[in-house]
Parts: structure tokens; C-alpha cells; sequence
């Protein structure tokens, strides 16, 4: 897939959106087996058009729309996703390999005939570079130790395509939202939050020097 352009940070863009029951940090692998007749065409429209999507926290509603059922509610922030990988094993069938690339804000969502959710979006300034605090040292050494053990594990698509950047409080904390077993909501607030530190701090707060490194979830 070619690289989909970056959001300007003034000008909104329009994408489809794809609402989940999970968090989807910057940086995160997100393997998707889709099925839906929305899904299977906007998989088909990013390709076409070397776009990608957007990934949003559903507050209400199901992942699989189902007939009768109450339209889905989603947060006002989420994530574009650069897709890295696309294979159809079978017909109605698509497995996706996308990667969480930058936070953005999320307006003016109209859901089109098809099922498929729309808004303009617009990206998030980036985060500062704040260096990890001595007090914090654990959560780079274990997260190395996490990441170690992950990355020889099989895979199409590599579980983190870029440099480990463990000293910088953003890139480090935005591991840990992603692998801690926490529970939605106080993922999305972990997430919503643009001070590196505070988050790296409250994470810090969670997970004791002895804590055993997390795990990776389940492929959706």
C-alpha cells in the first residue's frame, strides 16, 4: 500500500471510520478480519485511492452492526491507520494489517447509506519529546523486556516497525496503554491525554517495579 498523506493539522480531512471496542495507541499493530459489506468496500475504496482510515472507541453500540440494533456512538478522538498489509483468503473475507500513525479530532460524522461512518478529521499537534525520568527507569527496562520477548514471536507484519525509543516518555507510554490489560475506558483517558509525562506518571503509578512484562492482545 502506498503511504497515505498526513492530515494537515488546519484542514480537515474526510475519512471512513471504523468503531471498535478498543483503544489503538500511535505505533500500534492492528490486524483486522473483516467481513462486513461496509468494511469489505471501504478496504477496497483506501486501496483505489492509497488512503487509510480511522479508528475510533465505541461508547455504544456493537462492532458487528446487527439488524434492529442502535446506531453506533464512538469517542471524538481516534487514530489514523496507515494499512500495511492486505490478504483474502476466501471470499467475503479480508484480513488487514493496519498501524495506528497519529491522534486525531473527529466532527461532523455522518454514517452513509451503506453502513459505513465518514467525519473530518483533523491530526493532533505532535507530542513533546520529554526524556524518561530516573523514578520511571522500570517501565523502560521492563517495556524492553516486553518488547523482546514479542518481537521473536511469528508475524506477518512486525509488531513495531520503528526504533524502540525507550527513553522518550510518549513513545514509551504509548506502549504500555497499548499492552496493559486496563479496562476501555481508562485506556481512552490514557490515551486522550497530550501530556507525555502525566501519562508515563500514571502508568508509573499502575505497574510496580516487579510488575511481569505485559502481553500483547488478542488478534480482532
Amino acid at each position: 500500500m502506498p503511504s497515505s498523506p498526513a492530515p494537515n493539522h488546519m484542514t480537515p480531512t474526510e475519512l471512513p471510520l471504523f468503531p471498535l471496542g478498543t483503544v489503538l495507541f500511535p505505533g500500534a499493530l492492528l490486524p483486522l478480519q473483516l467481513f462486513e459489506l461496509r468494511y469489505l468496500q471501504m478496504i477496497g475504496e483506501c486501496e483505489r485511492q492509497g488512503t487509510g482510515f480511522a479508528v475510533v472507541t465505541l461508547t455504544q453500540g456493537r462492532e458487528v452492526h446487527r439488524p434492529g440494533a442502535s446506531a453506533e456512538q464512538f469517542e471524538t478522538l481516534g487514530t489514523r491507520v496507515h494499512i500495511e498489509r492486505i490478504e483474502r483468503p476466501q471470499a467475503g473475507l479480508v484480513r488487514v494489517w493496519c498501524r495506528g500513525i497519529e491522534k486525531i479530532s473527529i466532527h461532523n460524522t455522518r454514517q452513509r447509506s451503506d453502513g459505513l461512518w465518514t467525519g473530518q478529521v483533523k491530526a493532533l499537534p505532535p507530542e513533546p519529546s520529554v526524556q524518561v525520568p530516573e523514578d520511571l527507569q522500570h517501565l523502560s527496562a521492563q517495556m524492553h523486556e516486553a518488547l523482546t520477548q514479542l518481537s521473536a514471536q511469528p508475524s506477518q507484519v512486525p509488531h513495531w516497525a520503528e526504533a524502540w525509543r525507550l527513553q522518550d516518555c510518549s513513545w514509551l507510554s504509548h506502549r504500555w496503554g497499548e499492552l496493559l490489560p486496563l479496562p476501555l475506558q481508562m485506556k481512552y483517558r490514557l490515551f486522550a491525554l497530550q501530556e507525555p509525562l502525566m501519562r508515563l506518571e500514571l502508568i508509573g503509578d499502575m505497574v510496580a517495579p516487579s510488575t511481569s512484562p505485559p502481553q500483547p492482545p488478542s488478534q480482532r
